[in-house]
């Protein structure tokens, strides 16, 4: 039961700490962790390119209600933590990223044509995490120790 509370505590501890979105009814605060790699894993992304790429990322941002946190990238992949709305379609934004930073890539950078023989920029898959806030197993033991008598 102590271990409870304490989870309890550190809940709300976060609550009070963590800045939340809100609309007109609801409050809410939802991260996720983007991955996309490149096609065939292929090494193309240098500083230069991971850069445009943000660039690319942020002007299509405010149209989908998301907010970039932080990013990164290595040679054949780009990590993207970002903060959305309840309400954003993320597939769509994904796939309208995706399209408009490969044709832009391709051709602002042609020298990757080499290791990229073919029209795509990157891979058909990607990885989408969410993330935040408490772990899931202290949320979890929170609801699951519902209606039980605090002892304070």
């Amino acid at each position: 039961m102590r271990l409870i509370n304490i989870q309890f505590r550190y809940i709300i501890k976060l609550v009070m700490i963590m800045k939340f979105d809100s609309n007109k009814h609801s409050v809410f605060l939802l991260y996720y962790h983007l991955i996309l790699v490149t096609k065939y894993r292929r090494d193309v992304i240098d500083e230069k390119i991971s850069k445009r790429l943000k660039e690319i990322f942020e002007y299509i941002q405010p149209n989908y209600n998301i907010t970039i946190v932080e990013w990164n990238h290595d040679k054949d992949h780009i990590h993207v933590l970002f903060k959305a709305a309840f309400t954003t379609p993320l597939s769509k934004f994904i796939n309208a990223y995706k399209s408009a930073s490969s044709r832009l890539i391709k051709k602002e950078f042609p020298e990757i044509k080499q290791k990229l023989w073919q029209e795509y920029f990157w891979s058909r898959s990607y990885c989408l995490l969410t993330s935040g806030g408490a772990p899931v197993e202290v949320i979890r033991r929170y609801i699951e120790s519902q209606g039980e008598k605090r002892k304070c």
